[in-house]
């Protein structure tokens, strides 16, 4: 929502603000210039991109709309699924989790956190590094190097999208020129036009640049950066968990290995520790 409010605030300013000049903002509408333009930058998307990038940025497209971000219900529900996992290990041993990591959505402790079952990379992570511990005794700070390498991993890869986009950006000031430069070739054609001709096919012309540059900055620039806020946010998940799980695999019991988790949230968003331990005691109240 808030991204739509924003491409409506820019494109409302620059055409008021235009017409506050005693503009006329139909010149400002050109077809041709639209279509060399956008035509060219997807053109170009298409010839850098291969398929499975192209499938990316679609499918990521898609949550520029969505303007929900992660906030302390979300944390809340991740630290308080740690927390029962490593509870589950602590009372019952490491081999009674196993039917939960196998199969998370049949979990009772995993659909008690409806918000991370949805995220099938977390779920991955989590479960991918619970069966790394059963199966192997595996100390923290190896633990910690593998899981460092998965969050790298996804974070290049979740920014793919990101980054395509901002490279088309990046291309739309220079493939407005180019709709400029065919204006003024097609305008000397017109050269023993009468001054009035000319002004309009230059200003035509000229319209080209204007829209290469306000699309670069004031709408694919920005969607670009927003994916990328996205995906930051969800890398905020994977370096809670990280720290959790190498806090417990190091000895901590359940709610302080929770607790090194919850101090890798940053800002705001961070729960407090009276507010996860309340989570944390109602639960055991509720159990």
């Amino acid at each position: 929502m808030f991204a739509i409010i924003g491409l409506l605030v820019v494109a409302g300013s620059v055409i008021i603000g235009f017409m506050m000049e005693k503009g006329n903002p139909h010149v400002l509408f050109q077809p041709a210039e639209l279509v060399i333009i956008f035509g060219a930058s997807m053109g170009s998307f298409f010839i850098a991109s291969p398929p499975r990038v192209i499938t990316a940025v679609v499918k990521k497209m898609g949550s520029i709309l969505n303007s929900k971000s992660h906030g302390k219900k979300e944390y809340l529900e991740l630290l308080l699924l740690l927390y029962h996992l490593f509870s589950k290990i602590r009372k019952e041993g490491l081999i009674s989790i196993e039917s939960d990591i196998e199969q998370p959505d049949n979990s009772p402790i995993f659909n008690t956190n409806k918000n991370t079952l949805a995220h099938k990379h977390l779920i991955n992570f989590i479960c991918d590094n619970l069966k790394i511990i059963i199966t192997t005794n595996v100390i923290p700070h190896e633990l910690e190097n593998l899981m460092e390498i998965e969050t790298e991993t996804y974070y290049h890869d979740a920014m793919i999208p990101s980054r395509s986009i901002a490279k088309v950006a990046d291309a739309l000031p220079g493939l407005g020129i180019v709709a400029a430069v065919l204006g003024v070739v097609l305008t000397m054609g017109k050269i023993d036009e009468p001054p009035s001709v000319l002004g309009h096919s230059i200003g035509a012309a000229l319209v080209g640049t204007f829209l290469g540059v306000l699309m670069c900055y004031g709408f694919v620039g920005p969607l670009a950066t927003n994916l990328e806020h996205k995906t930051k946010e969800d890398i905020v998940l994977f370096k809670a968990i990280k720290v959790a799980l190498v806090a417990f695999v190091g000895g901590s019991p359940p709610q302080m290995a929770v607790e090194f988790g919850r101090r890798a949230i940053p800002g705001k968003e961070r729960p407090t520790f009276g507010e996860l331990e309340d989570e944390i005691r109602g639960k055991k109240s509720e159990g």
